[in-house]
C-alpha cells in the first residue's frame, strides 16, 4: 500500500469520531453560508435598496430569505427589523463557531490517538527487529523516526484532512450561494480557481523532495546528538569539545539550509494565493458592474454579498492547493517511518513454535554463524552441557564467544547446524519460553533510568519487595542500596549512573537471582573490577551458579579453573575441550593462553607490592 493509503487507513480505529467531526464541519460551513445570505436583507433594510437577484435561480434564494426573515421583521420599523436580523446572524456566527470548535476538538483528539497508536506500533516492531538491524543502522535515525517523523505524520491524517473536507464544504455551500446569486459571475470565479491550482501545483515537486531531505538530515542531527551525549566522557577526555562544537554547528547549519529550501517553497504559496484574490476581486468588481456582462442589474447589496462569498471562497481554495504541500512533507516522515515498519520482525514467536522446557542437556550440533555476507564467526562447532554442569567458554578476544552464546536465547538463530534444549531445535521452541528458563549477567550492565526496586524486578514482574530485597541481600547489593538516598526508591539516572561497574554487576545478579532460572550465561561478569568488588560480585556469582547448568565466558581464566569442563575457541573453531588439569597438561591454546595471562597478573601483583614496600607474592 502506498504511505497515503496507510496514513488514512491510520484513521479506521477513530472513523466514528472522524465522521462526528466532519458531521460537524459541514453544519458550521452551512451556519456560514447562512451567514453570507442574511446579509442580503440586513444591507437592505440599512440602506434601504432593493435590487434584482439577476436570474431565475434566484426566486428560490428570494423565497429562503423571505421564509427566513419575514416572521422575525414583520410589521417593525426598518431599525427593529434591522436589530433582529442582526441578532440572527449573530446566532448563526456563534452556532457556526461553537461547531467548529466541537470539530477542532475531535480532531485534536483523533490525532493524538493516531500519533500515540503509530508510536506504539513503532516502538513494538522495533523491539522486533533483528540485532542486525541495531548495529547498522544510526541509533538517531530510529529516534527521529519513532518521534520527529511520526509528528510530522499527525497533522496530515487528521487536521489536515479533516480540513481538506471542511473546506470543501465551505466551497460547495459558497457555490451553492453565489449561483443564486448570478451564474455568470460565478462561472468567472469558477473559471479562475485553476489557474490558482495549477500554479501551485509545479512548486509541489519540488517541497516534496526539499521535505524528504530534511528529514533524512534531521535523522541524522538526532543521531549525532544521542552519540555525543552517550560519548560525553570520552569527548571531555581528549579535550575534543571545540572540534565536537564545529562539527555540530557544521550539521545544523546544513539542517538549517534544508529547512530553508523547504519553507521557500511552503511559503511562497500564501503571496501567490494573495496576489490570485486580489486579481479576482478587481476581476468581479469590473463584472459585476456590468449588466452586458452579468445579464442584468444588480442590486448594491447583492453585488456586496457576492464579493464577500467569492473572497471568502478564495481561502478555502487556498487551503485546498496547500493540501498537497502539506501532505508532501508528511509523506517525507511516512516513507522514513513505513520503511522501518515493513522491515521483517524476526525476534517473534511463531504458530508452530512449542513452549520450551529443560531436564537434560543443552547440545550444539555443528554449529556455524556468520553476520550477513561477512566471513563466518563460528565454524562447525559442537558440545554437550548436561544440566546442572559449569561450562567456562575462553579464547582471545574476536574469538567467538558472546556469539556462541548469544545463540542459546536465540538473539540470532545459527546459519548452519542446530542447538537443541532436551534434543529439540531451538527453531521448534518459542523465543519467549527460551528465555523464560534463562538469566543472563554481562560485562556491560543494562541498567535502566528507574528506580533500584524496578531495575531489579525486570527478573520477575510479580515479585513483592521482601522477595527483591532477599535477591539483593544474596547479591552483595542490600548494603549499599540502603545507603542510597533512598534506598530501593532511588533513581538510578540514565544507563545507572549514579552506581560503580560493581555496584552495577551485582544489581544485575540480584536481577537474574529473583528471577531463579534453571539456566545461567555469565560474560566476562567480573571483569574491568577493582579487587573488592570484584570479590564482592565473585561472591555472588558463586550464590548465583548454585545448583544451575551455567555457561561461563571468561576473559580471567583463574576464575574457571574450577569449571566441570572448558572450551577453547580460536577464530570461530573449538580448538581443545576438557578441564583445566587435562588442558593444562596438553601443552594447546589454553596453556598458553593461562600462562600468559598469569605471568601478566604476576608481574602486576609484584608491582603493587614492591610499591607498597613489601614483597610480591610467592609463585
Amino acid at each position: 500500500m502506498s504511505p497515503t493509503r496507510r496514513l488514512i487507513g491510520a484513521l479506521l480505529p477513530y472513523r466514528l469520531g472522524y465522521a462526528a467531526s466532519l458531521g460537524a464541519s459541514f453544519l458550521a460551513s452551512v451556519m456560514d453560508g447562512l451567514t453570507l445570505v442574511l446579509l442580503i436583507p440586513l444591507l437592505r433594510t440599512l440602506f434601504g435598496t432593493a435590487g434584482s437577484l439577476g436570474q431565475a435561480g434566484a426566486t428560490r434564494l428570494e423565497a429562503f430569505i423571505n421564509w427566513l426573515v419575514a416572521p422575525i421583521i414583520r410589521g417593525v420599523t426598518p431599525g427593529t427589523a434591522a436589530v433582529r436580523i442582526l441578532g440572527l446572524l449573530l446566532l448563526a456566527m456563534v452556532l457556526k463557531n461553537a461547531l467548529a470548535y466541537v470539530a477542532a476538538l475531535l480532531r485534536v483528539l483523533i490525532e493524538e490517538g493516531v500519533v500515540r497508536d503509530l508510536r506504539g506500533a513503532v516502538f513494538d516492531h522495533i523491539l522486533r527487529l533483528d540485532l542486525n538491524y541495531f548495529q547498522t543502522t544510526k541509533q538517531g535515525l530510529v529516534i527521529a523516526a519513532l518521534l520527529s517523523d511520526v509528528e510530522d505524520m499527525k497533522t496530515v491524517v487528521s487536521t489536515s484532512l479533516a480540513r481538506l473536507f471542511q473546506n470543501a464544504f465551505l466551497i460547495l455551500v459558497s457555490l451553492v450561494a453565489l449561483t443564486q446569486i448570478s451564474l455568470r459571475l460565478t462561472a468567472v470565479t469558477v473559471a479562475a480557481a485553476p489557474v490558482l491550482v495549477l500554479g501551485i501545483r509545479q512548486l509541489l515537486k519540488r517541497l516534496r523532495q526539499h521535505a524528504r531531505d530534511r528529514a533524512e538530515e534531521r535523522g541524522d542531527l538526532t543521531a549525532t546528538v544521542a552519540e555525543r551525549v552517550a560519548a560525553i566522557k570520552l569527548i571531555r577526555a581528549y579535550g575534543e569539545e571545540e572540534r565536537e562544537g564545529r562539527d555540530f554547528r557544521r550539521q545544523s547549519n546544513s539542517y538549517r539550509k534544508k529547512v530553508i529550501r523547504t519553507q521557500r517553497f511552503l511559503l511562497v504559496m500564501s503571496p501567490v494565493s494573495e496576489l490570485f484574490g486580489g486579481a479576482v476581486l478587481v476581476l468581479l468588481i469590473l463584472a459585476g458592474t456590468r449588466p452586458e456582462i452579468v445579464g442584468t442589474s444588480l442590486g448594491p447589496e447583492v453585488v456586496v454579498v457576492f464579493l464577500v462569498a467569492a473572497l471568502r471562497m478564495m481561502s478555502p481554495i487556498k487551503q485546498l492547493s496547500q493540501f498537497p504541500a502539506e501532505l508532501g512533507i508528511a509523506l517525507a516522515g511516512a516513507d522514513r517511518v513505513y520503511r522501518l515498519l515493513d522491515l521483517p520482525p524476526t525476534d517473534i514467536d511463531l504458530p508452530h513454535e512449542r513452549p520450551a522446557r529443560f531436564e537434560s542437556s543443552i547440545t550444539y550440533e555443528h554449529v556455524r554463524f556468520r553476520y550477513g555476507t561477512d566471513t563466518p564467526v563460528l565454524h562447525d562447532v559442537s558440545f554437550v552441557v548436561p544440566k546442572g554442569r559449569v561450562v567456562a567458554i575462553v579464547g582471545p578476544s574476536g574469538a567467538g564467544k558472546t556469539t556462541l552464546v548469544d545463540l542459546l536465547p536465540r538473539f540470532r538463530d545459527p546459519t548452519e547446524g542446530r542447538v537443541l534444549l532436551d534434543g529439540t531445535p531451538l527453531t521448534e521452541l518459542t523465543r519467549s519460553s527460551i528465555r523464560s528458563l534463562l538469566g543472563v549477567v554481562s560485562q556491560e550492565t543494562v541498567l535502566l533510568n528507574d528506580t533500584v526496586y524496578a531495575n531489579i524486578r525486570i527478573g520477575d514482574q510479580r515479585a513483592e519487595p521482601k522477595s527483591v530485597e532477599r535477591a539483593a541481600q544474596a547479591a552483595n547489593a542490600h548494603e549499599f542500596i540502603l545507603g542510597l538516598p533512598h534506598g530501593y526508591d532511588t533513581l538510578l539516572g540514565e544507563r545507572g549512573t549514579r552506581l560503580s561497574g560493581g555496584q552495577r554487576q551485582r544489581i544485575a545478579i540480584a536481577r537474574a537471582l529473583l528471577r531463579d532460572p534453571p539456566i545461567l550465561i555469565l560474560d566476562e561478569a567480573t571483569s574491568a573490577l577493582d579487587t573488592h568488588s570484584e570479590r564482592l560480585v565473585q561472591q555472588a556469582i558463586d550464590r548465583l551458579m548454585k545448583d544451575r547448568t551455567v555457561l561461563v565466558i571468561a576473559h580471567r581464566l583463574a576464575t574457571v579453573r574450577h569449571a566441570d569442563e572448558i572450551l577453547v575457541l580460536e577464530d570461530g573453531r573449538l580448538v581443545e575441550q576438557g578441564s583445566h588439569e587435562a588442558l593444562y597438561a596438553a601443552a594447546g591454546v589454553y596453556r598458553h593462553l593461562y600462562d600468559l595471562q598469569f605471568r601478566t597478573d604476576e608481574i602486576v601483583a609484584e608491582a603493587a607490592g614492591a610499591a607498597e614496600g613489601g614483597a610480591g607474592p610467592p609463585r
